[in-house]
């Protein structure tokens, strides 16, 4: 059996390089084409750091996102016998709701529910903890466990990340704090199949339009401040864009907010969907309001959220760049609203000492 499209064998150190999501440099190994007629983005291919890391993006996901760079669904198979029948695709492999569920739990030590509950009050945060079933993890301690829930509740993986309680910002140093729990339980045959984070509250609310985000943190943000919207992140620049994933969005009203920076590429996604009926919209609000410091430290949606603590006007501004926006609201009868009993003062003292 041979494959066409494999991990680049290593020549020396110039074939590995910097891992997109943990930043590890010489970790990476990109997928190359054998035939050398397709030419992989830099992002397509394995972090060799399984246990702290886990990345890992097929050319099969690649060709998803991208049909028209794909000659023929024959071209990723491995060659075969023609005798042969096509090998049945596997079923996703799910996490054990035991241990989901007994994860939900010490939020005291929890580093970013400490950041959120500064920002939004303890009550609050609490409320999108268990909305979301965010859990903790004792990996590293005060880690926080990002549950990808599907539509049918059912758990594919947990990310497990590190957060700085002060800015809310992901800890880097002295390495990315960042892993995966099916590569923690190293369960045998495990084939992830990865959903949006928040993805299963689409179940249960589907008469809210849907926004989607890259960042699972902010989707937590916005769902406070902006809960007009059902609010779901992709975990990552090209996670959850491929055709599979995107069935949960038909039938569904959704807006993409990508992060500053971020805008074409989303772009392409955007177009992707409604290649497949899916109503979309996508909204440059970043890209023309940020100043040249919000685009040095690579802003989000959440970001201008906490900063500017008037989601009101925000909505006012992005209804005027984008009309479509308002006749959404008005026809789910979706108020701009959001202040009297949703929210409580993003700067109230708590209790819980940082």
């Amino acid at each position: 059996m041979s494959y066409r499209y494999i991990l680049e064998p290593y020549k020396g150190i110039a074939t590995r390089h910097t891992c997109p999501t943990c930043e590890q440099k010489k970790s990476f190994s990109r997928y190359i084409d054998t035939e050398n007629k397709v030419s992989f983005p830099n992002h397509v291919g394995r972090c060799d750091r399984e246990e702290k890391c886990g990345y890992h993006f097929i050319p099969k996901q690649y060709f998803e996102e991208n049909p028209e760079r794909r000659e023929s669904f024959s071209d990723y198979q491995p060659t075969i016998q023609r005798s042969f029948s096509p090998m049945k695709e596997k079923e996703p492999s799910y996490i054990d709701s035991k241990l989901v569920e007994s994860s939900l739990s010490c939020y005291p030590k929890n580093k970013l529910y400490q950041y959120l509950s500064s920002q939004l009050g303890e009550d609050e945060t609490m409320k999108l903890m268990m909305k979301y079933k965010v859990g903790s993890a004792k990996h590293w301690e005060g880690a926080t466990v990002f549950w990808q829930r599907d539509i049918a509740g059912r758990v594919r993986t947990g990310k497990v990340m590190l957060y700085d309680p002060e800015s809310g910002k992901r800890v880097k140093h002295p390495y990315n704090h960042i892993t995966w729990v099916h590569s923690l339980l190293k369960q045998e045959n495990f084939n992830l199949k990865q959903c949006f984070f928040g993805e299963h509250l689409l179940a249960s609310q589907s008469n809210l339009p849907v926004a989607i985000v890259e960042s699972e943190k902010t989707a937590l943000i916005s769902s406070f401040y902006m809960p007009q919207f059902q609010w779901i992140a992709t975990g990552g620049k090209h996670g959850c864009f491929n055709d599979e994933n995107l069935q949960v969005l038909k039938a569904r009203k959704t807006i993409l907010f990508p992060d500053l920076g971020a805008w074409e590429d989303w772009q392409v996604k955007a177009d992707k969907m409604k290649s497949l009926n899916i109503e979309v919209e996508i909204f440059d609000f970043l890209e023309k309001r940020a100043t040249p410091e919000q685009r040095k430290e690579g802003y989000d949606i959440a970001d201008f959220l906490l900063e500017a603590k008037q989601p009101t006007a925000i909505l006012q501004d992005m209804i005027k760049r984008n009309p479509a926006l308002k006749i959404l609201m008005e026809e789910f009868g979706l108020v701009l609203d959001n202040s009297s009993k949703n929210r409580v003062n993003p700067r109230k003292k708590t209790g819980f000492r940082l």
